[in-house]
């Protein structure tokens, strides 16, 4: 099992293929699970990493709060581990309060994806979520606030299958409390004008736990950042959108790809 060291926590990751690479970084709780939509449209002509945030999943689970810093030094560690100098980075989130971060911070993101994601803490309303990963009703009481109802609906099979993965691999509520804490006092509101990478900001405008204005915001606030909606869709447009998404992905990676 492939592991990343940050200090004496190991991080679970997973790498598929050798070409530009894009790391994902998932939601709070989640696991690199979430990606796969991306991660199968992109393996080959990209090289791809998923990876599980300390506290859930394969990862190592210290005890917590976890900080913005320490969940950034786990993927510059994941990046160290993959020799990786340079990354597309994608986020959810948490998510991607950890890769706007890490633009900021380092040298090593070469453009930003983030959905459903505020540029600051008080943006983010994560908390129902969050469902023990062995209640399997929970579970799907807690899509219904990341999912479109149309979705839910319409793809039972999907939600089936989210709901093993989440009961497999989801993070306790001692996991889960230790990541949210790392959006506590967080607001790059001040200093997006840091990070100059493009930057991809993407919304369902049904999400629940993160406003659609939470997220255009972040992109005003981006000097190379661009905003684009997904009309009907909840948290995870990038599930219930996910050729479309791909598409934008793939054609806004192309652009600014090296």
């Amino acid at each position: 099992m492939p592991t990343a060291k940050n200090g004496d926590v190991a991080i679970h990751y997973e790498r598929e293929g050798s070409g530009e690479p894009v790391v994902f970084v998932p939601e709070a709780g989640l696991g690199g699970w979430l990606w796969g939509w991306q991660h199968a449209a992109l393996s080959g002509p990209y090289g791809t990493v998923v990876w599980d945030l300390r506290g859930t999943g394969r990862s190592d689970a210290p005890p917590g709060p976890y900080s913005l810093s320490t969940l950034v030094g786990d993927l510059l560690a994941v990046l160290e581990e993959c020799e990786i100098r340079k990354a597309h980075l994608v986020g959810c989130g948490l998510g991607g309060a950890v890769a706007l971060e890490t633009a900021r911070r380092s040298t090593r993101a070469e453009t930003l994806t983030l959905f459903g994601t505020a540029p600051a803490g008080e943006g983010f309303a994560l908390d129902p979520l969050f469902a023990p990963p062995g209640d399997r009703e929970a579970i799907r009481d807690s899509l219904e606030v990341a999912l479109s109802a149309e979705f839910r609906r319409d793809q039972p099979d999907a939600i089936e299958g989210i709901a093993d993965w989440r009961a497999e691999g989801d993070a306790d509520r001692q996991g889960w409390a230790a990541q949210i804490a790392a959006l506590s006092g967080f607001d790059a509101t001040d200093r997006l004008v840091e990070i100059t990478q493009p930057a991809l900001v993407g919304a369902g405008t049904a999400d629940r736990l993160v406003s659609p204005e939470g997220s255009r915001d972040l992109a005003d606030g981006l000097p190379r950042g661009e905003y684009v909606a997904w009309e009907g869709a909840g948290h995870f447009p990038f599930v219930e959108r996910s050729r479309e998404v791909n598409d934008r992905l793939a054609g806004f990676l192309a652009e600014h790809g090296t």
